[in-house]
């Protein structure tokens, strides 16, 4: 069974929720907020949607569409 993060079951601060908008303008990928936030990867994604906090990667062209 997989280790509870340490911050399971508590509320979010504001610092929390600063910290998550800095690591998504960083791209950082959800599994490393979770880590750093202490955690689980579904609980980074459910405040980052009640944010308004999008996760999609900012370099990456929309529709596979590649430059020739």
């Amino acid at each position: 069974m997989a280790k509870t993060p340490p911050n399971h079951g508590k509320g979010w601060s504001e610092q929390d929720v600063r910290q998550l908008k800095d690591l998504a303008k960083q791209n950082t990928p959800t599994r490393v907020m979770g880590l750093k936030l202490g955690r689980t990867e579904d609980a980074v994604r459910q405040k980052a949607a009640e944010n308004g906090v999008s996760l999609k990667p900012t370099n990456q062209s929309p529709y596979n569409r590649r430059k020739k």
